[in-house]
């Protein structure tokens, strides 16, 4: 479902992957108490970054690479019930590998 949205410039969609925590004992953190997840999976690149001289940059990661990602950058937005993110390319802080 994600190919219905197509990322424009140096932008990036990915979706982030949830990790399941339990503390000891069992006890399970409720969502509203959870930091929001760094780690995504890329799922579109956009076009590539437009040079001054009228040439698009390559990216650095592509399709299918697990990345960590800045806490709070982005733009979330939902498709038939399933959540992603929209980033910049700088907001890609490493590749996990």
């Amino acid at each position: 479902m994600a190919n219905k949205i197509q990322p424009l410039g140096d932008r990036v969609l990915v979706k982030a992957i949830e990790e399941v925590e339990q503390m000891k004992g069992g006890i399970y953190i409720p969502d509203t108490a959870k930091e929001k997840p760094q780690s995504a999976r890329v799922i579109a690149l956009g076009t590539g970054k437009l040079n001054d001289d009228g040439t698009r940059s390559a990216f650095d990661v592509k399709v299918g690479d697990v990345v960590l990602t800045s806490k709070y950058g982005g733009t979330e937005v939902k498709l038939d019930d399933e959540e992603y993110k929209i980033l910049n390319s700088s907001d890609i802080l490493a590749i996990v590998g």
